[in-house]
């Protein structure tokens, strides 16, 4: 099981291993439940009974269930850095074009699969329904230090601008495309990777 990642959000860190299995049940059941009932409906204890656990243990590490969502975002970054990591094992250094396709791949992948990411994925839509900037800032930043060695670039004020960029131009259009199909509209979707790159290839080729 993995450990999951001390979100700014936790009224406290786990430090034991029993703890930190916890944390990631409550978590599990938040995710299941958001799909299940929506945020309106989602509560605290709701959460506790789903996770098998006192609703002690949910007040032990979150105030109320904005904070749960809040985790539960951070806890989807961390795993699509990590999935997004794994993809580039195998792929040639230097081939940007192969990066892209394993960034916009594997959000594709968990806009599709993964419990609650949906409502929340990395916390752009929190407050549920709304869209803002700070979730696409940091998820720029991560994959900028994630394809900083891959693709042989200092991570200068440009590389990130573009990054940038090319992050809230995909979200964007992403939405647009599971707005389309709960599936993702793959028309949209094969136009949003012509675009990026289109716009990437002008930086980094």
């Amino acid at each position: 099981m993995k450990p999951v990642p001390h979100a700014t959000s936790l009224r406290r860190a786990p430090v034991q291993r029993r703890s930190a299995e916890r944390l990631t049940r409550i978590l599990d059941a938040c995710a299941d439940l958001l799909d299940e009932v929506g945020y309106d409906a989602l509560s605290t204890r709701a959460v506790a009974q789903r996770a098998g656990v006192p609703i002690g243990s949910v007040y032990r590490f979150f105030g109320n269930k904005r904070e749960m969502a809040d985790a539960l975002a951070q806890r989807n970054l961390e795993r699509y850095v990590e999935r997004v990591t794994e993809r580039l094992k195998g792929a040639r250094k230097g081939d940007w074009r192969a990066a892209m396709d394993a960034v916009l791949d594997e959000y594709l992948a968990m806009k599709r699969t993964a419990p609650g990411f949906s409502l929340v994925d990395f916390g752009n839509q929190i407050p549920v329904g709304s869209r803002h900037g700070e979730p696409n800032t940091r998820v720029a930043d991560r994959l900028t230090e994630l394809l900083t060695d891959y693709l042989v670039r200092t991570p200068d004020a440009d590389l990130r601008r573009v990054i940038l960029v090319a992050v809230e131009s995909a979200d964007t259009l992403v939405q647009l495309a599971f707005r389309v199909d709960p599936q993702g509209d793959e028309a949209i979707i094969t136009e949003t990777r012509e675009l990026l790159r289109a716009y990437l290839g002008r930086v980094l080729d």
